[in-house]
């Protein structure tokens, strides 16, 4: 692999009626292959998803049901996608959620798919690592990084703005390689991400409040930085007896 601004890659999107890779179904999806220098082709589709999309997923993409009834199902445009796809290194904004979202759904349409197994870039683990900006959100980078507003929260402009912080959070990186291995390792966060102590150092979280979250099925980057919030204050705990001679007493 050689120099990042040479290498091309895909950036893709998926709005959904939920959460769920395995209950929730894409209601949109679009996808770029592109290199530093530009965008080489895009594709984006509605689909219909076959229930009904709830009322606050509407609010968050604008999507409606009256919008996708006469569109084709995933089964008809998932092949097209995944040819797109292919083999590249995928890039996006917690990616690990799309892929598995179109990799549920190319399985229901009894299609082969590899994609679990393509090697991506997570820009939201990425901007962790940059840990310059107010938060993490797409919106938020795209904020401080005075990139142009794409309009709506939708696939393409979600992708289009996606490629953007991409690049500048690629800027220290001379090959995609570099960039790989260092996301290999967990990254440090700054403040709890979420929960009742969201937007708090994790030094003033209370104890009780670690140990719980510790054991979370949480992504490896917040349990890293839990359990090494933890280890400091059992070294603080340890330093502290030891300097007192009267803690045994």
């Amino acid at each position: 692999m050689g120099l990042i601004h040479k290498d091309t890659f895909i950036c893709f999107d998926c709005e959904a009626t939920g959460l769920d890779p395995e209950k929730d179904r894409i209601v949109e999806i679009a996808a770029a292959r592109f290199t530093f220098d530009g965008m080489i082709e895009t594709i984006e589709d509605l689909i219909n998803p076959g229930i009904p999309i709830p009322q606050p997923t509407i609010e968050i993409h604008h999507i409606t049901d009256e919008m996708v009834k006469d569109k084709p199902p995933i089964k008809e445009v998932v092949g097209k996608y995944l040819d797109f796809i292919g083999d590249h290194i995928v890039v996006g904004h917690a990616i690990p959620f799309d892929l598995a979202l179109l990799d549920a759904e190319a399985k229901r349409a009894n299609r082969g798919s590899q994609l679990l197994k393509n090697r991506f870039l997570d820009t939201l683990r990425m901007a962790r690592l940059y840990g310059e900006s107010a938060s993490n959100s797409l919106e938020t980078l795209r904020k401080h990084f005075n990139i142009p507003a794409e309009g709506a929260h939708r696939a393409m402009s979600d992708v289009i703005v996606n490629i953007e912080v991409f690049k500048y959070l690629s800027q220290k990186f001379k090959t995609t390689e570099e960039l790989m291995k260092r996301l290999e390792k967990p990254v440090q966060l700054r403040a709890m991400p979420l929960g009742k102590h969201k937007g708090r150092p994790f030094r003033d979280i209370p104890v009780e409040y670690l140990r719980w979250a510790a054991h979370q099925d949480f992504d490896q980057d917040l349990l890293f930085s839990l359990r090494s919030e933890l280890k400091k204050r059992k070294q603080g705990n340890l330093f502290s007896q030891a300097s007192n001679p009267f803690s045994n007493l």
